[in-house]
């Protein structure tokens, strides 16, 4: 560990307030828990702690490569956080993008120049015949592409929480960034895939099943390196019921039907081994939302947009099931009480203002 970042974690250390954190967490308890009185959430620490040291940027792009930039760049944004009144809880992951899954199959990173500040994606197939070799080789080995790094890097976040007992027990490091299986079908296969569902369904599906295997197989290694909690788990700085958080952006590309047969199935499997946890979507989803009200072991729903869904019909399935929303942007919640929408204690947001 270099001198500057060990400077840093020191602040972030002793700025940290132990009883400020209980509240907070404990008012995230309540909420999971349905104990919270109230119509919407909306937490915040109550005092704000600036930085008294210069927490130096780092570039995305250098963090991939080294682990100490990965540190700092993660913590700065829990040093960020205590600048602010911010109502989440601290939390940091290894932060390498969105390809994790798709890197393990040998697809080709690809990485943006420096100054896009962009996290790393990678080239699809496009190849219904490397697909097919995919498929029958099986389970792809944990540690390809940046799979090796996301361990170690967890290994690195565990010594750090050893070394300084308060960022040990209030920062929260949550799993990486594993998409969900339709996600990480897209990914690898590339967008012929929205023709190719049609053309070659089972050898969709096929491939679909081996990418839920290589989820389990990878998450199953990461619980490894940090247990899920029982009693909830963090992601984004949001305390969920559950343990995963899968992400269904590729799910509004497909008609309700078509998610039905190609998504859901194989979220519900993870949902099952994992003792459920949450879902997450870009875009337009109000047209498989019923069906997401309706999985087992779903607790909560992160959606980003909400100016581009039907959101009278999201709460109809969510709120109204119990189902909690998380993250919801505070514009939305303005409209939908200016609309007499009752949240009953379900909603969590965020950003007033």
């Amino acid at each position: 560990m270099n001198p500057s970042l060990e400077r840093c974690l020191e602040d972030l250390e002793e700025r940290i307030d132990p009883d400020e954190e209980d509240l907070l967490y404990q008012s995230w308890k309540a909420f999971i828990e349905n104990q919270f009185q109230g119509d919407f959430f909306f937490p915040q620490r109550k005092r704000t702690s600036p930085p008294r040291v210069e927490w130096p940027l780092v570039s995305i792009n250098s963090t991939l490569e080294n682990f100490d930039n990965m540190v700092l760049q993660q913590y700065c944004l829990c040093s960020q956080q205590l600048e602010k009144t911010d109502g989440n809880l601290l939390s940091v992951r290894c932060n390498y993008g969105t390809s994790i899954i798709p890197l393990l199959f040998g697809v080709q990173p690809f990485i943006m120049e420096e100054s896009a500040e962009t996290l790393p994606i990678s080239h699809p197939l496009n190849d219904l015949n490397a697909i097919k070799k995919l498929i029958s080789q099986g389970v792809p080995d944990l540690k390809n592409g940046f799979g090796a790094r996301v361990f170690a890097m967890g290994e690195y976040f565990k010594e750090i929480g050893k070394q300084f007992p308060k960022i040990g027990r209030y920062v929260h490091v949550y799993h990486p960034d594993l998409q969900g299986p339709m996600d990480i079908c897209e990914l690898v296969w590339g967008s012929q895939l929205f023709l190719d569902v049609v053309d070659h369904p089972e050898m969709v599906h096929d491939f679909l099943a081996l990418v839920t295997e290589t989820y389990a197989a990878f998450m199953r290694a990461w619980e490894q390196v940090y247990p899920f909690q029982p009693d909830g788990n963090v992601h984004w700085g949001m305390l969920h019921k559950g343990t995963i958080m899968l992400r269904d952006d590729s799910g509004t590309n497909f008609s309700q039907r078509m998610y039905e047969n190609l998504i859901l199935p194989y979220d519900q499997q993870l949902l099952n081994e994992f003792g459920g946890g949450a879902i997450h979507f870009c875009g337009k989803g109000d047209h498989f939302i019923a069906l997401l009200g309706e999985m087992h072991g779903l607790h909560a729903i992160q959606l980003s947009q909400p100016h581009l869904n039907d959101m009278p019909k999201v709460y109809q399935h969510t709120v109204d099931r119990g189902i909690k929303l998380i993250g919801l942007d505070f514009s939305a919640v303005e409209q939908a009480i200016a609309a007499g929408i009752d949240f009953m204690g379900q909603v969590h947001s965020f950003e007033a203002g």
